[in-house]
């Protein structure tokens, strides 16, 4: 019997705002004295999350993560340029040439991964593919996105081993944070392990996908990038005259420690899934992503309200957010496991 209730599993977008950013908002909606990032919100900023990532870096606040992605891209790839990226990538597929059409015509070059991960070998092979010139757009940065858009994760020694070789190639790194606290709670490591500390340059964090409201960032690490950046964003129309409100979500989700409770809740909802999905899934659950090809019970699972996206590459997307009811989740585990007696 088909069932009534519903559970969308399509998108971590779609979940709602947690109420301690939500509180956050409230507490800043008060008349100030400044805009544009002068006010006494955005000034807290920069301290914020150097603590946050033990080391001295310069926080630019966007309204969604393409333009973070765009503008950080933009600052470590001139417009003749090419950046380095997976094929499955964000950048690559879901933003409408927007890396190209901030950095003002740089290209991108994609590679192939197992698991949604670049690796050094197919790195070099696709700059050996590459021949010398000025016919061809030189390679100047790396995009790693991390988690993956398999939902795997990079361990600190892969970001490392991709940074040192791109930097020896003499390519800036950028990584595409949309998901970077489902992997620090799956690895278990601290922020900087993934970030600076492994050689990433510009990060873009995310905070919708975790529950925020309309708060992303680029995270800059190397200082001598921070002017152009603010420039950038002026120019691309991404510092808001209310930029309290981006910064009071950005505040409320370090300080409050939320980004790791909802990053955790997430994820363990992916967790108790995919071990009733295990013998369908078609990459690791490291996450808050699970990915299976379900064959005939992709027809049971939408029967019974389940509602999740199917790539062309015929593979199901589940997507868990933090405020997934942990009894949906059960009723998954409860409609997987009844197929498979």
């Amino acid at each position: 019997m088909a069932s009534t209730e519903r559970t969308f599993l399509k998108s971590d977008n779609t979940a709602t705002v947690c109420p301690e950013l939500f509180a956050a908002l409230r507490a800043a909606n008060v008349r100030c004295g400044d805009a544009y990032d002068s006010d006494a919100w955005s000034a807290r900023l920069d301290d914020v999350f150097s603590s946050f990532f033990a080391t001295r870096c310069r926080v630019f606040t966007t309204a969604t993560g393409t333009a973070a992605n765009a503008l950080s891209l933009a600052v470590l790839c001139p417009s003749f340029g090419a950046v380095l990226c997976h094929a499955l990538s964000h950048i690559e597929n879901d933003e409408c040439g927007a890396p190209e059409f901030f950095s003002g015509g740089a290209k991108l070059i994609t590679c192939e991964g197992a698991n949604g991960k670049l690796t050094v070998p197919a790195l070099e092979a696709v700059l050996a593919s590459k021949r010398p010139g000025i016919h061809q757009m030189p390679p100047r940065a790396l995009s790693i996105t991390q988690a993956t858009e398999c939902g795997t994760t990079y361990t600190p020694d892969e970001v490392r081993a991709l940074t040192d070789f791109a930097h020896r190639q003499g390519l800036r790194v950028h990584m595409d944070g949309a998901r970077l606290p489902n992997a620090i709670v799956h690895l278990g490591c601290e922020p900087a392990d993934i970030t600076w500390r492994a050689g990433v340059d510009v990060l873009s964090f995310g905070v919708v996908k975790n529950g925020g409201l309309s708060a992303e960032a680029a995270i800059v690490f190397d200082a001598t990038l921070a002017q152009e950046m603010a420039y950038r964003r002026k120019r691309a129309g991404q510092l808001l005259s209310k930029s309290r409100f981006q910064a009071a979500q950005l505040l409320a989700y370090i300080e409050s420690g939320v980004w790791e409770r909802n990053a955790r809740r997430a994820n363990e909802a992916a967790q108790i899934a995919g071990r009733a999905l295990a013998a369908y899934l078609a990459y690791p659950v490291e996450a808050n992503m699970i990915f299976a090809r379900l064959g005939t019970l992709e027809a049971r699972l939408r029967e019974h309200g389940f509602e999740f996206h199917v790539l062309p590459s015929g593979e199901a997307r589940l997507v868990f957010s933090w405020d997934t009811p942990p009894a949906q989740v059960q009723r998954l585990v409860r409609c997987v496991e009844a197929r498979l007696k």
